[in-house]
């Protein structure tokens, strides 16, 4: 079991550690699942997760709020169980970040859906020559009067290819780079939808590059204003990138648990692992900093929930040093575990393999650092 006494930082009120204790509860009963076919596992997750209520808390019609210690907390414990399950939650509240923030209370009947995990979303923000380079989108959606017609391409898309629904950034040409893009709604039975390629990962997650061909949206699936599309995006990010930080923190928790039973079970020079100052040393620093990594999360997330309109630097730095400092704590529980580490099938081996894209999605590390650079300049 992994260490919860932060859940008794004043971050934290008692109906969030009542969720973790009820999530808890059902993660260990119900995860890990079978992989073998990625997509099915996403969809049985979903209709589970929506099933036992979890998927609730990934998204807000009007009236309601969103409340990011919660996404946090729930990301933090499916990533320890299983990064699948992570990714499968993640995505019902990433695909419909911008419904529960700037969605029409008709765009937010899909709300309905994918919080009941009776629909699964995706986010489609990235192109093949724009992923960091928001701005710089291409695919194209033009004005044809009663509706828009998209044109161009979107790549990298989380849940692509088994998605009901996309939230679909395009160029409408208000002005030119960031401020010249809009935000729609697209379920994905639209005429001229295509799913072009299915992307192997390292970590087996569904990803698909997606054709759009004279995709006919009404301009009732415009979400927010003409122009606004930059915006909402960065808004969606600036509430989901603290979430990316706590998934990697669920991970590096993980680790350290793996590595905490195998240092105190395996012996090595006839003692136990944990003997070994040089291993003391490694779980110093590992332990250190799953605490780091906690606390700029849950200070990023309490300080959204407070209020604030924007948690840019806060988020950035939450996720920058989560995800970095995660990949070094699972690369110490690898070297722990010696050649056990690098076994395929191994939980320390998943991990590693799961790691590696946080440090590039929602914004990658470098980026992040550009972005904290410029809050501090400011």
């Amino acid at each position: 079991m992994a260490d919860q006494s932060f859940l008794n930082w004043p971050f934290f009120e008692d109906k969030h550690r009542a969720l973790h204790a009820e999530l808890e509860a059902w993660a260990s009963a119900n995860l890990p699942v079978d992989h073998s076919d990625v997509d099915q596992a996403c969809k049985d997750l979903v209709a589970a997760l929506g099933k036992a209520g979890f998927l609730q808390y990934s998204g807000a019609k009007q009236g309601e709020t969103l409340d990011v210690r919660c996404l946090c907390l729930i990301r933090e414990t499916l990533a320890r169980h299983d990064g699948l399950a992570d990714f499968a939650f993640a995505m019902q509240g990433l695909g419909t970040g911008a419904l529960s923030l700037f969605g029409t209370p008709d765009q937010q009947a899909w709300l309905d859906k994918t919080r009941a995990g009776e629909a699964l979303s995706a986010f489609a923000l990235s192109e093949p020559k724009s992923g960091s380079d928001v701005a710089n989108i291409e695919l194209s959606a033009e004005d044809k009067g009663n509706h828009y017609v998209l044109n161009g391409e979107k790549t990298w898309i989380s849940n692509g290819g088994i998605a009901n629904v996309y939230t679909v950034f395009a160029r409408t040409g208000e002005a030119p780079g960031a401020k010249g893009l809009s935000a729609f709604v697209v379920p994905t039975d639209s005429e001229g939808l295509e799913i072009a390629e299915r992307l192997d990962v390292i970590a087996p997650h569904p990803l698909a590059r997606l054709k759009f061909n004279n995709v006919h949206v009404p301009k009732t699936g415009m979400i927010g204003e003409a122009g606004a599309g930059f915006k909402i995006a960065m808004s969606v990010l600036d509430v989901f990138r603290s979430t990316v930080g706590a998934a990697a923190l669920g991970f590096a928790r993980r680790a350290l648990d793996e590595t905490l039973t195998r240092a105190k079970s395996r012996e090595l020079f006839g003692a136990p692992l944990a003997e070994l100052q040089m291993v003391q040393g490694h779980i110093a620093d590992m332990a250190l900093d799953v605490d780091a990594a906690a606390l700029l999360i849950y200070r990023a997330a309490w300080t959204k929930d407070m209020g604030a309109a924007r948690v840019t630097r806060e988020a950035a730095m939450a996720k920058l040093y989560a995800t970095d400092k995660a990949q070094e704590v699972i690369d110490k529980a690898v070297q722990i575990h010696g050649g056990d580490g690098v076994r395929k099938g191994s939980i320390v081996e998943s991990l590693y393999r799961e790691i590696r894209a946080l440090r590039i999605y929602e914004g990658a590390s470098d980026v992040q650092k550009i972005v904290i650079a410029r809050q501090a300049l400011a």
